[in-house]
C-alpha cells in the first residue's frame, strides 16, 4: 500500500472514530432523555373496539372454514409455482413472474429486485403473502361496513411495514450502498436516528426535511406583505397587487390551522399568493397562531367569528371594500364552507364567491380518515388527552 493509500485509509478511520463517538454520546443522551421526560409515555391511542373488530375478524373467518382453506390452497399453489420459476432462473432459463408490483409501486423500481434471482424470490413471496392478507380480511363476511374499513387500513399498514424494501438486508439499494460506503450509510442513518429520538426527547420525532435549509422571506414566504390585523387566534396578512390595473374586490384566503399560511407563498415559480397578486388581486390571507394551553377552551365556533368573520371587518377597513371573493384551503375550507353557512343565515352577503381547493364538506362518507374520527378514537383521544394533562 502506498503512503497516500496508508493516509487515505488513516483519515477514513479516524472519520469513522470520531463518528462512532458522536453516536455514542447521542445515544448517552437519548437513553437519559427516556428515563427522565419520556419515562411512561407510549405511542398514539387506540380504541379497544379494534382490537375486537379483529376478534370478529378471526371468528367470521373460522366460520367459513371452506374459504380459507381454499385461500390457502391458492396461496401455497402460488408460492410453488414461485419456487419453481425461480429455481429456473438460477439454473439460467427465462421464467415469467407469478406476481409483479403496481405500476404505481416505487419500492420495487430498482433493476435489482427483477435482475437478482434471489431478490426478485423476496419481492415476489411478499407481494403473494400482501395479496392473502388483503383478499382474506377483505372477503370476510359479515362484518360491517365500518369495522371492515379499519380492518382493511390496519392490515394494509402492517403489510407495508413489513414489505422487504424496509430492511437493510432484502433491499437490494441498500445493500448496494453499503458495499460502495463501506457500511458508512448504516452509521449515517444510525446517528440520524438518534437525532430524531433526540428531537423527540426519547420518542421518534422523524424529520423529513433539513430545517436549516428555510428561511422566511428568502426561500419561502417570498411574497412581500403586511400584517393589517390580529388577535387571538390569528393574524392578517395583506399583499399588495403587482399590475397597474387592480380587481375591485379583494381576495381572502383561509388556510388550514394545522398549516401555516406559506404552504401557498413557498417560492416564486410555485407561489400561489404571488400568482394571485400578479393577477391583481389584492390578497389578504390568514396566518392562524399555534394553540397551546392558554387557548385551549376556544371552540369551532370562536374559529369562524375570530377568523374569517373578523377578517371581513377588517378587510373593509384597510380597502374601503365590503364585498370580496374568498378561497378556502383544506380545513380551512371546511371552515370557510361552515361560515358560509352561517352567514346566509344572518343574511350577510359580503362573499361574493368562494372556491375550495382539496376540501371536505360532507363528512358522511369520509374514506379512510374515518378510521381515525369515528367517536371510539376520538373517545380514546381524548382519554389519553386527559391522563396526559393530570401527569403522575
Amino acid at each position: 500500500m502506498s503512503d497516500a493509500d496508508s493516509a487515505a485509509a488513516a483519515a477514513d478511520s479516524a472519520q469513522r472514530l470520531a463518528t462512532l463517538q458522536r453516536i455514542g454520546e447521542k445515544s448517552r443522551a437519548v437513553v437519559e432523555l427516556w428515563l427522565g421526560e419520556g419515562a411512561g409515555r407510549g405511542g398514539p391511542p387506540v380504541s379497544p373496539e379494534l382490537a375486537q373488530d379483529f376478534v370478529a375478524l378471526g371468528q367470521r373467518l373460522m366460520a367459513s372454514p371452506m374459504a380459507m382453506v381454499e385461500t390457502q390452497a391458492a396461496f401455497w399453489q402460488d408460492y410453488l409455482t414461485l419456487w419453481q420459476r425461480t429455481t429456473q432462473r438460477l439454473l439460467g432459463q427465462e421464467a415469467a413472474p407469478v406476481i409483479e408490483p403496481a405500476r404505481d409501486d416505487r419500492r420495487f423500481r430498482h433493476a435489482h429486485w427483477s435482475e437478482n434471482a434471489t431478490f426478485d424470490f423476496i419481492k415476489q413471496s411478499y407481494l403473494l403473502c400482501a395479496r392473502c392478507l388483503h383478499g382474506t380480511v377483505k372477503g370476510a363476511d359479515g362484518l360491517d361496513a365500518k369495522a371492515q374499513r379499519k380492518l382493511e387500513f390496519y392490515t394494509r399498514q402492517l403489510v407495508d411495514a413489513l414489505a422487504p424494501s424496509n430492511f437493510a438486508h432484502t433491499n437490494p439499494e441498500v445493500v448496494q450502498a453499503t458495499l460502495a460506503s463501506g457500511g458508512g450509510n448504516l452509521v449515517k442513518g444510525l446517528e440520524n436516528l438518534l437525532d430524531d429520538l433526540a428531537r423527540g426527547k426519547g420518542e421518534l420525532k422523524v424529520s423529513m426535511t433539513d430545517r436549516t435549509a428555510f428561511e422566511l422571506g428568502r426561500n419561502v414566504a417570498t411574497t412581500p406583505g403586511k400584517v393589517v390585523f390580529q388577535n387571538e387566534l390569528m393574524q392578517l396578512i395583506q399583499y399588495a397587487p403587482s399590475t397597474r390595473q387592480v380587481a375591485r374586490r379583494p381576495l381572502l384566503i383561509v388556510p388550514p390551522w394545522i398549516n401555516k399560511f406559506y404552504i401557498l407563498d413557498l417560492q416564486p415559480k410555485n407561489s400561489f399568493i404571488k400568482f394571485c397578486v400578479d393577477q391583481g388581486f389584492t390578497v389578504f390571507v390568514v396566518s392562524w397562531v399555534n394553540p397551546d394551553e392558554k387557548l385551549s377552551h376556544m371552540s369551532f365556533e370562536d374559529y369562524m367569528f375570530q377568523g374569517p368573520l373578523a377578517a371581513l371587518d377588517a378587510i373593509e377597513q384597510a380597502t374601503g371594500e365590503r364585498d370580496i371573493t374568498a378561497i378556502g384551503y383544506c380545513l380551512g375550507g371546511t371552515l370557510l364552507a361552515s361560515t358560509l353557512a352561517w352567514m346566509k343565515e344572518k343574511g350577510d352577503d359580503r362573499i361574493k364567491a368562494a372556491t375550495f381547493f382539496t376540501t371536505m364538506v360532507d363528512f358522511k362518507d369520509p374514506g379512510e380518515l374515518g378510521v381515525f374520527i369515528d367517536e371510539e378514537q376520538l373517545a380514546a383521544l381524548e382519554a389519553a388527552a386527559r391522563d396526559e394533562s393530570a401527569g403522575p
